[in-house]
């Protein structure tokens, strides 16, 4: 397969890959596919590439189709090496393109492929671009699944390339799902999401919000079938799977503070996750009866334990409580440290360590990669004199926590 036409404008320039794929720690069983798009519009457009492994392979089918130097834009939605690895072949030869992305997409993109010297458009969320006979719209989805990803709607074909949003790991050699029957994809499209977009919930709601009013007559995803039957239907199992049901979950949030910063930061976590649908007990331990905080603990769902940092080191009684719960049931439970600080800040290093010798899953900045692809720091979560920026940030984090709290669940 070098190409196949999907309308008068528009032509698959995609890879099939039959073999065991190899991708993100798993076997693909059934293969998989990687989805380019050509459109031969007045400004010829490519739409994301293939893996780097079939660099060659895809520039032979796309000169087949076009001379690369007609080609005037090249749209990279997401910069993994399964979208974006024929980019330095391709503009090697389409020597006049400009190439599309986020301005992080742009970033990483220069600096991954040397390509310092060419022109890069940065788009963000809503621009359009006149491909000459079309118009491309864009919208930033940042963490689906990566940080720089956004996705592309051609407005007169009225088709979303939506990048890994919509995919399925199979090796479509029918391409179009109307195709094959429903049973042969489903429940793979179904395993896609819950392998690769289920942790990144509040970011599918987001960009299903952006999408719902655009009149879309088929998706076409960067991996499986093209899904130009009945399109509406699987923007709507995104929706149901990433809804969540009324919560009774409940975090305990318990810290001691010395000026009262870290009270401040734990109201702010209390507000991020009442925005996610958990309730919260914030609790300073300073008066507290250890042994009745104890027990909440153990009836909660989820805790976030803070401190100030003094000399280097936790203040009040927050050491005592953790050194409690190392022989309680807490395994698996999620948990979080934060804390304010001013000229040091190292107490929250020490309230995960005590979290995790107890048995918590802690939500951490290694949690946050494997699972969220975000490689920002956020927990533990470390503010300097609670600033406005400081409890914006423990806002968030208060979000980001309640999600997983019942994600988990």
């Amino acid at each position: 397969m070098s190409f196949v036409k999907m309308s008068e404008k528009v032509f698959w320039i995609g890879k099939v890959d039959d073999r065991k794929v190899p991708f993100h720690r798993l076997i693909l069983e059934r293969g998989t596919t990687y989805n380019s798009y050509l459109l031969l519009t007045d400004k010829p457009t490519v739409i994301d590439t293939v893996d780097l492994m079939y660099g060659k392979e895809y520039m032979d089918n796309l000169t087949k189709l076009i001379d690369p130097e007609e080609i005037q834009y090249i749209v990279i939605n997401h910069v993994e090496p399964d979208h974006a690895g024929a980019l330095p072949a391709l503009a090697a030869k389409a020597k006049n393109a400009k190439i599309v992305s986020t301005e992080l997409g742009a970033t990483i993109l220069k600096d991954m492929f040397k390509l310092h010297h060419r022109e890069f458009i940065t788009i963000a969320d809503g621009d359009t671009l006149d491909i000459g006979g079309e118009v491309l719209k864009f919208f930033e989805t940042p963490y689906l699944h990566t940080e720089e990803t956004m996705i592309t709607y051609s407005m007169e074909e009225g088709v979303l390339f939506p990048c890994d949003l919509f995919s399925t790991h199979i090796a479509a050699f029918d391409l179009f799902n109307d195709l094959v029957e429903e049973a042969d994809y489903l429940e793979d499209f179904k395993v896609y999401y819950n392998l690769i977009m289920s942790p990144h919930r509040p970011y599918i709601r987001d960009m299903l919000n952006k999408i719902k009013d655009l009149d879309i007559k088929a998706i076409a995803p960067s991996h499986g079938y093209i899904l130009r039957k009945d399109p509406g239907k699987f923007i709507n199992i995104y929706d149901e799977m990433s809804r969540l049901n009324p919560s009774d979950k409940k975090v305990v949030i318990a810290y001691s503070t010395m000026t009262g910063n870290t009270t401040k930061i734990a109201q702010q976590i209390s507000e991020g996750l009442k925005t996610a649908g958990v309730e919260s007990e914030i609790i300073n331990l300073k008066n507290a009866d250890l042994e009745e905080v104890k027990a909440k603990i153990l009836e909660s769902d989820g805790l976030l334990v803070g401190s100030s940092t003094k000399y280097g080191d936790m203040v009040g009684t927050v050491e005592e409580l953790l050194k409690s719960l190392k022989d309680a049931n807490v395994k698996g439970k999620l948990a979080a440290a934060f804390g304010s600080y001013g000229w040091s800040g190292e107490a929250i290093m020490y309230v995960e360590d005590y979290l995790n010798e107890a048995g918590f899953k802690v939500i951490n900045q290694k949690y946050m990669i494997a699972g969220q692809g975000m490689d920002t720091l956020l927990l533990p979560l470390r503010i300097k004199f609670a600033k406005d920026e400081g409890l914006e940030l423990a806002n968030t984090a208060g979000r980001i926590f309640g999600e997983q709290i019942l994600v988990n669940s």
